[in-house]
């Protein structure tokens, strides 16, 4: 199959348990999502992500695209400026980009970690 097809990602259910994520002394934000097999790309990850209110690092070492469906909060990486998101942006992060998450409401994105 060529094509992939996330139907109303949005709404998907269920979302499997991935854990939380959370600064030491902050209270947790609950991860959750789904993962897509691109054929003939395993080493691409992508999927649907979600994420409950929460401040954790980012600790994705490779570039990512993300689309947030729903949800609001901001990126600040390190040594630049806060970026703030809702749902209907799009980020594109370089590979090696660290900073602090804050969602400030249960966000949920496509993602394309490559």
């Amino acid at each position: 199959m060529k094509v992939q097809q996330i139907k109303q990602a949005v709404r998907l259910q269920p979302l499997e348990d991935w854990g939380t994520a959370a600064l030491p002394g902050t209270e947790p934000a609950r991860v959750s999502g789904r993962q897509y097999v691109i054929p003939g790309a395993e080493a691409v990850d992508a999927g649907v992500f979600e994420c409950s209110p929460g401040t954790y690092r980012r600790s994705v070492k490779q570039a990512e695209v993300m689309h947030f469906l729903t949800g609001a909060g901001s990126f600040t990486p390190d040594g630049e400026d806060t970026i703030h998101f809702t749902g209907g942006d799009t980020l594109f992060f370089e590979a090696n980009t660290e900073g602090l998450w804050e969602v400030n409401e249960t966000m949920r994105k496509i993602y394309v970690i490559f």
